[in-house]
């Protein structure tokens, strides 16, 4: 696992070298040159603009804006459903009953809730995701809801400028993150989080580093006891922008070579018509949801990307 997360990271530093970039393609429009141009520089990339980190980036307060891709998934395939979920301290589940097939969606934004906090470039941020797999082609069960996901994060977003390994340290967030399923025992799953992401570009690629750490809870609260050793302590994820084309990759390990468990999501978005961009994301390993945090799956979803987060 550690291999193969190796390997996707090094092809996608390639990708990032000048020789990829558009902005060296003279072919390239002019908005994707002026993207490219701006990552290069620091200010106005993709990076700053997603965290308005420099000041021509600043939008002020209380405006809502993307945090996470927002797609709709009208086909999801799994090999592997999770017909009857288990965890040390909830038991198992009785069966679901559940198809192959579902349709799965994510909503998700953010709300600058404070500007340059205490008079320094630090920002706070107030940030929500939501995250649905609908059994909708499943008229035996009544087409439920699978599973929903809730993510809300408080996030304080400092701006930094350094270099490391050739990568531009662009931002440094330190954030508190609460996720749950919102269902009662025994498919009540749920954690809190504190973590530090740091921020990286080099030319067309963005690279995002978070570990974490999970806030205890007493055994008679803890509905997911053992998920740090499916989920591990942290993970990382890069994007690599050419044009309207977007590839990203989110990589994630226990780092226990014992019992080695890890995730590799791969998400792939390029235009179809005018503003519309189609979507394939692939899923291999654990917690593609918290309710499957830890059933190892490999699934495939084809879609439509509704709202692109960088």
């Amino acid at each position: 696992m550690l291999s193969r997360a190796i390997a996707v990271l090094a092809a996608m530093l390639l990708l990032s070298s000048p020789r990829a970039s558009a902005a060296d393609d003279p072919a390239a429009p002019a908005r994707s040159g002026e993207l490219m141009e701006g990552m290069s520089e620091g200010a106005g990339s993709r990076l700053s603009r997603h965290w308005e980190l420099d000041d021509r980036s600043k939008q002020g307060t209380f405006l809502f804006r993307p945090h996470k891709p927002v797609y709709f998934l009208p086909v999801r395939y799994g090999g592997d459903p999770n017909d009857d979920p288990s965890s040390p301290s909830r038991g198992v589940s009785p069966p679901q009953g559940l198809d192959n097939m579902e349709t799965k969606f994510q909503l998700s934004f953010k709300i600058k809730a404070a500007q340059s906090l205490l008079g320094s470039k630090a920002d706070l941020w107030i940030g929500y995701t939501q995250q649905s797999n609908w059994q909708v082609y499943n008229g035996a069960i009544s087409r439920p809801f699978r599973e929903t996901n809730h993510e809300p994060e408080l996030m304080l977003v400092i701006p930094t400028r350094f270099d490391l390994l050739g990568l531009r340290g662009r931002f440094v967030n330190l954030a508190l993150v609460h996720q749950s399923n919102g269902r009662s025992n025994p498919l009540s799953r749920s954690w809190n989080r504190l973590y530090a992401q740091f921020g990286f570009e080099r030319g067309g690629l963005a690279l995002l580093v978070r570990p974490w750490y999970r806030l205890p809870e007493n055994r008679e609260e803890d509905d997911n006891s053992d998920l740090e050793d499916y989920l591990g302590h942290g993970d990382v994820l890069g994007i690599y922008q050419w044009r309207r084309h977007t590839l990203s990759a989110l990589l994630r390990d226990n780092l226990n070579t014992d019992r080695n468990r890890g995730t590799v999501e791969l998400e792939y978005s390029f235009p179809i018509h005018a503003r519309l961009e189609g979507f394939v994301q692939t899923f291999w390993g654990y917690g593609e949801s918290l309710i499957d945090y830890n059933h190892r799956e490999a699934v495939v979803g084809i879609g439509i990307l509704l709202i692109d987060w960088m």
